[in-house]
């Protein structure tokens, strides 16, 4: 008992000393301020959790009730540090929510009566699992037109690691629900192997956050190439025959990839990733193809003969699945919703303001 108690308390220890490290990490980088403070509420809630859950440690420091609360939400931080990494969501009260139910649910449970307390637990299990389980689709969407290789690996190690901790954990408990004793009690995070699983996701977070570069999980800035004039001088003409086909609307195609891309030109996949990401400075493919998109939707917005072609037409007919993304694209593109950009374009010039 002495011995599992001693493992408990080593593996939960190096799986909050990995969290520590990918906190301090990042706090101290140069990374947006969404990313810093969602790395470190998930990373104090993950480090909280861990400490609860080993009864040597938990015992040792008094039991303090804070750090259980601080523990309670951390479904929901995980969640909001995903969508800040891979879809830049922004810390706000309405990404806090998940979290903030999950608070709620774990102060109240202790108050409420038996029959209750048992549905409160579910409840809150069922929308921890449901939250990992979208971060994953999350991490997943994307993953082939993610230009940064390392952001890449990273969503890979992530994704894995995660996921399977999520099932085993969600599992487990449904399972110790049903039958209090059995062999998945030892996938429960309180024990060794529980634990272990903790700290090799946290160890491998840490490992991947020790390297990461600005450039990962932001726009990379275009960059003038490497000195080898040689190469130089191939990857401007790539650059140049992919701005012609892009130019001649190849960005129109149904089903257009970076590999069809590569294919077309004769390149490697990696080589075309790599000079749309750090020479032509988009983030992902879909940023890429955005950007010829959001040009000949300004060319149509301002153009007086579509003064009554709606918004929505413009979108749909440009490969737009919605009006959201649009929206959403035009506005980082400009500045401006596309309603708020055809007002001013149509109203710069005398002859313009005619033709509306």
């Amino acid at each position: 008992m002495a011995d599992s108690q001693l493992i408990s308390a080593f593996v939960h220890g190096l799986a909050a000393g990995a969290m520590t490290i990918i906190a301090i990490v990042v706090g101290r980088s140069t990374l947006g301020a969404n990313v810093r403070i969602a790395t470190a509420m998930c990373s104090a809630s993950i480090v909280a959790w861990l400490v609860c859950d080993s009864r040597p440690i938990w015992n040792a420091i008094g039991q303090p009730y804070l750090l259980d609360l601080v523990s309670t939400p951390v479904g929901g931080l995980f969640w909001l540090f995903v969508l800040a990494v891979f879809a830049d969501w922004k810390v706000a009260p309405l990404t806090l929510a998940p979290a903030a139910a999950l608070l709620l649910i774990g102060v109240a449970q202790p108050l409420l009566p038996p029959e209750v307390r048992d549905l409160a637990w579910t409840v809150r299990n069922l929308i921890s699992g449901g939250l990992a389980l979208h971060a994953g689709g999350v991490i997943l969407r994307d993953w082939n037109d993610d230009l940064v290789e390392r952001r890449r690996r990273f969503r890979a190690l992530l994704l894995s690691l995660s996921c399977l901790f999520v099932i085993v954990e969600v599992g487990s408990a449904f399972l110790h629900r049903l039958a209090p004793s059995g062999p998945w009690l030892m996938f429960e995070v309180g024990q060794p192997l529980g634990g272990l699983m903790v700290a090799a996701l946290a160890a491998a977070m840490g490992a991947a956050v020790l390297q990461v570069q600005p450039a990962a999980f932001g726009a990379s800035r275009r960059g003038d190439g490497g000195a080898d004039a040689r190469a130089e001088a191939a990857d401007r003409l790539l650059i140049e025959r992919l701005g012609a086909l892009m130019s001649a609307e190849g960005w129109r195609r149904e089903g257009l990839t970076i590999g069809g891309l590569a294919a077309e030109l004769d390149t490697p996949e990696h080589r075309l990733r790599r000079l749309i990401n750090q020479r032509l400075g988009h983030r992902n493919f879909a940023d890429f193809v955005n950007s010829y998109r959001i040009e000949a939707a300004k060319r149509r917005l301002a153009d007086p003969a579509e003064a009554r072609t709606t918004v929505a037409a413009i979108a749909f007919d440009l490969g737009y699945g919605s009006l959201g993304p649009f929206n959403r694209a035009f506005r980082a593109a400009t500045g401006a919703t596309p309603t708020e950009w055809r007002r001013q374009a149509l109203t710069a010039s005398p002859e313009l303001h005619e033709a509306v």
